[in-house]
């Protein structure tokens, strides 16, 4: 089997066992790997009303097709698992050194069930797995457990995802961190480790994955360098990070502030260039890319090296909460590294506090303190609150929409789809994005897919996925399901997203890795395929079409900036994408036809008998 070992490792935390079992070509041919490979071990496993803290929720740590070969920007891995944020999918992926040493161990993926009976951790080299004594690292931070444990490991090619106080306390927006800053962020996933006693993942080893046609994989490998190396947005993603949106994107409307209800504010305090700057900063990259959009911020406050801060946080923790002080933001961005918190939701639910207090909704007696818009300090301080399950920080750790249902709010303005909070980018400005944002796979989802790359010239042509009017509803949800689906396949293929790569180079790339014949089409076909399981876990844990919608507070018409009066036409959308999917409309569940079509007949059996 080429581009694969073909094989994955179950580990049973509650027995301590381990086994290799057998993954069928059959299955990496129609899920790739990934978060699709992920959503398939977890499948059968699912039951109605399951507990995503429970010892029997799966947890999966998944490569994809082409870590380990010479291919650059295949420089992610996937954490899969049920979302205890949403009680539905729950999905991550990551970038650094792990995703490579993962494939290295010898296995695709490593499947986790059960929990120990005291803090472990799991080392995997070379085909081998080991559960070792955690307890003297939990408790500490990601950055001290990477050190302590690489030490004791004295292995120079390990590389650790571990989980910080945050997921030790099960806060439900916790992460997974990796290679000292690169999370795994969204959907929960670090307290699901929390519940297992599991505080760190350690991976290594030597073993390599044969490609199936090698002179066609180097050839490939030089016109992806080339690609990248004369692609624009490449060049600025090097020099300024993910930080250049910030003023480019508020020009287009596409940067929430002051809770949603804004879109001008003073970017030029929270620009890339504010920070460089302010800031001696440096970049790195991940394993194989010759890009390096990382950002390092050294001699911050006496700490030798922050990660950070990339545009999603700095958004989140800034303009979101009207707050314009670089210094609170870096502070608040390193201290969820640290400990493992997702930044969009820690911002968001900060940001939902601050409107509720100038409501009157929240009170200071409630959240222990003043919240008024532009605190910076209170900014960090609420963070701390959260990782800690501390006074006011343990309901925000559990979303917005858990606050709005504790604090009697209209549940309206709670900013978040089937309890994920909603990511930076404004429905308002990219009617593509409210549609990928109401039905994505995870909740609200900036990543499946970006459609605003679409819609300022990104297209994918093999696909029929081009460029139009962003304010446009009608007509937007079928290129906006077809990019979906594409950029959920890049989530199993684990290929970077600002990887400037047509679908004909994947496409071939795919082929001469693992010698199957793969075509543009059957790319689309794959990551539709990835979408439908996905969507079918969530069915069976009681998902139904009500859920796809997004509140009032993030597409009511603003007064201001580039998107005044303008409103995504939800109805419209929803209908569109529906019939396009060809989903039921009164379950919300894909049909028994489609699925059959997807060759998913198991799925389609469960779903409709």
């Amino acid at each position: 089997m080429f581009g694969y070992h073909g094989k994955y490792l179950h580990v049973d935390l509650s027995s301590g066992e381990s086994k290799s079992i057998e993954l069928k070509e059959e299955d990496l041919k129609k899920f790739i790997g990934g978060t699709a490979l992920g959503a398939r071990l977890i499948y059968d496993k699912v039951k109605p009303g399951m507990d995503p803290l429970s010892p029997e929720t799966p947890l999966v740590f998944a490569a994809g097709a082409f870590q380990g070969t010479t291919i650059p920007m295949a420089s992610r891995s996937a954490v899969a698992t049920i979302s205890p944020l949403t009680g539905y999918w729950g999905e991550a992926t990551t970038g650094g050194v792990f995703p490579s040493r993962l494939r290295n161990t010898g296995f695709d993926a490593i499947y986790i069930t059960g929990k120990a009976s005291r803090p472990v951790y799991l080392y995997v080299k070379d085909g081998k797995a080991e559960i070792k004594d955690a307890s003297h690292v939990w408790g500490k931070d990601i950055y001290e457990t990477q050190k302590i444990l690489k030490d004791e490991l004295k292995d120079a090619e390990v590389s650790i995802s571990a989980i910080g106080l945050a997921g030790e306390n099960l806060v439900k927006c916790s992460g997974v961190v990796n290679d000292r800053g690169r999370v795994a962020g969204r959907c929960g996933v670090g307290a699901v480790m929390g519940s297992k006693k599991l505080k760190a993942v350690a991976v290594s080893g030597s073993a390599k994955v044969s490609v199936a046609d090698e002179q066609k994989v180097a050839e490939l490998t030089r016109q992806a360098r080339e690609a990248i190396a004369s692609n624009f947005t490449a060049v600025l993603y090097r020099e300024y990070g993910t930080m250049l949106w910030v003023d480019m994107g508020m020009v287009m409307g596409d940067v929430p502030a002051k809770y949603f209800t804004r879109s001008l504010f003073p970017a030029q305090k929270v620009t890339s260039q504010a920070f460089r700057q302010k800031y001696v900063m440096g970049n790195y990259a991940c394993y194989g890319c010759p890009i390096g959009c990382g950002r390092l911020i050294r001699n911050f406050k006496g700490i030798p090296e922050v990660d950070g801060p990339e545009y999603e946080t700095t958004a989140a923790l800034g303009p979101l909460c009207w707050n314009f002080d670089t210094d609170s933001i870096v502070e608040a961005n390193h201290l969820c590294n640290s400990h493992g918190l997702d930044t969009i939701s820690a911002g968001v639910a900060i940001a939902y506090a601050m409107h509720l207090y100038e409501k009157g909704i929240l009170t200071k007696k409630k959240a222990g303190m003043e919240l008024k818009w532009g605190d910076g300090k209170a900014v960090v301080k609420l963070v701390e609150m959260m990782i800690k399950k501390q006074g006011f920080g343990e309901l925000l750790g559990q979303g917005v929409r858990r606050m709005a249902e504790e604090l009697g709010a209209d549940p309206e303005e709670a900013a978040h789809v089937k309890g994920q909070e909603v990511p930076m980018h404004d429905a308002r400005a990219f009617f593509g994005m409210a549609i990928s944002y109401a039905t994505g796979p995870r909740g609200a989802c900036h990543l499946k897919g970006d459609y605003y790359m679409v819609d300022i010239g990104a297209g994918v042509m093999e696909l029929g996925i081009l460029p139009g009017d962003r304010h446009q509803s009608q007509g937007k949800a079928e290129p906006a399901a077809k990019f979906q689906a594409y950029r959920d396949l890049f989530d199993s293929m684990l290929m970077c997203k600002f990887a400037p790569y047509t679908a004909t180079q994947l496409s071939e790339m795919l082929s001469a890795v693992t010698g199957w014949t793969c075509t543009p089409a059957d790319l689309g076909t794959a990551g539709e395929r990835s979408i439908n399981i996905k969507r079918a876990i969530s069915n069976k844990l009681g998902l139904s079409r009500k859920e796809d919608k997004l509140p009032r507070i993030c597409i009511q018409p603003l007064n201001e900036g580039a998107t005044v009066g303008k409103s995504p036409d939800m109805d419209t959308l929803l209908k569109e994408y529906y019939a396009f999917r060809k989903w039921d409309w009164e379950t919300g569940k894909p049909t028994k036809e489609k699925l059959v079509e997807l060759g998913l007949e198991d799925v389609a059996k469960d779903l409709w008998g």
